[in-house]
Order: C-alpha cells, then structure tokens, then sequence
C-alpha cells in the first residue's frame, strides 16, 4: 500500500521559514514533487525532484526561496521555505509517480499518489 504522509506544516509570519517533509512507503518512485492550494484556487505546481538523478524543478514564484531535496535512505522528499510570503498560504501536497515517462513534471496529471496535504499560513 502506498502512502505519502506530509508533515511540518503550520503558521508563520512572513519572512520566516518552514520545512515540509514527506514520508514515502509502498513503492519506489522515480519523481517526486509539492503542489500547493490556496483558498478558491486550484492546485498548482510547487517544486519537483527527480529521486534517482536528483534533478530539481521549481515554480518561478518560489525559485530562490524554497529547496526541494531527499533523503534516499529515509524514503523523505523535503521542502525547505524560507522568505515565506502571505501569497505562499496553501495547502501543501506530496506528490509521487513510480515509472519513468515523459511528460511535465509540473503537471497534475503526471502524478499518480498524493498525499493528505499539511496547512501552511503565512501571516504578516
């Protein structure tokens, strides 16, 4: 059974920093991503990692402020945000897909788990 656990979340006042992790079981994937939804918005690509090259892909809002990594021995993909702005308010999703493919990493559609989400309030 595969499961993606998202943790870290919280509130934060803007210009401060969290890190989300996720916790993945089941299976191997071959990427791994964050997606985030905002209030009335639809979900949108965040940051994605490729889990055996380590190749990273960034949304341009948070390029320069969040770093995606992994730890292959933990089966963690983390999200390190720092300068976080009350724009970055969201719910946080894990995002996986087990087969190598060709495709957009930024798209939803790409991806076949996900997680159960972790709030993230930015206030000012």
């Amino acid at each position: 059974q595969v499961q993606l656990v998202e943790s870290g979340g919280g509130l934060v006042q803007a210009g401060g920093s969290l890190r989300l992790s996720c916790a993945a079981s089941g299976r191997t994937f071959s990427m791994m991503a964050w997606f985030r939804q905002a209030p009335g918005k639809g979900r949108e690509f965040v940051a994605a990692i490729n889990w055996s090259g380590g190749s990273t892909y960034y949304a341009d809002s948070v390029q320069g402020r969040f770093t995606i990594s992994k730890d292959n021995a933990k089966n963690t993909v983390y999200l390190q945000m720092n300068s976080l702005k009350r724009e970055d308010t969201a719910v946080y999703f894990c995002a996986a897909r087990s087969t190598v493919t060709l495709g957009s990493v930024r798209s939803l559609g790409f991806y076949g788990y996900w997680g159960q989400g972790t709030q993230v309030t930015v206030s000012s």
